[in-house]
């Protein structure tokens, strides 16, 4: 089991992130935004970081170069969860600090295998 934090401005998105991930027995965190998943993730360690890049107060790039400046993020797994598909896009987040990409609409079998993938490297 692992404690997830996921990071996306639409609730419904957010909901089945969870749904999904709590049904395989993970503990997950959810955040609409950029600027209160960084709160949160001073006060709390996750295992795993979700985020979708297009958020308001602070997107998913932005939020991924905040948390690799935290000692106790340096390291963590994130994947980027977005509808968005450029390679320059895909770059921008590798540079940014992220360790995975998933497409929106997602597969709930698929973002389990990123999840257990990226959890097991």
């Amino acid at each position: 089991m692992a404690k997830i934090l996921a990071v996306d401005d639409m609730r419904s998105m957010r909901e089945l992130i969870k749904s999904v991930l709590v049904k395989r027995g993970h503990q997950v965190d959810i955040h609409e935004d950029g600027i209160k998943a960084l709160e949160y993730a001073k006060k709390n360690n996750v295992d795993l970081v979700i985020t979708d890049i297009n958020m308001p107060n602070m997107n998913g790039l932005e939020l991924v170069g905040e948390l690799r400046k935290l000692t106790n993020y340096s390291k963590t797994p994130i994947l980027i969860l977005t509808t968005e598909s450029t390679d320059d896009k895909k770059q921008l987040a590798r540079s940014s600090g992220a360790n995975g990409w998933i497409q929106k609409p997602f597969n709930p079998d698929r973002l389990v295998a990123a999840v257990d993938k990226t959890m097991s490297k």
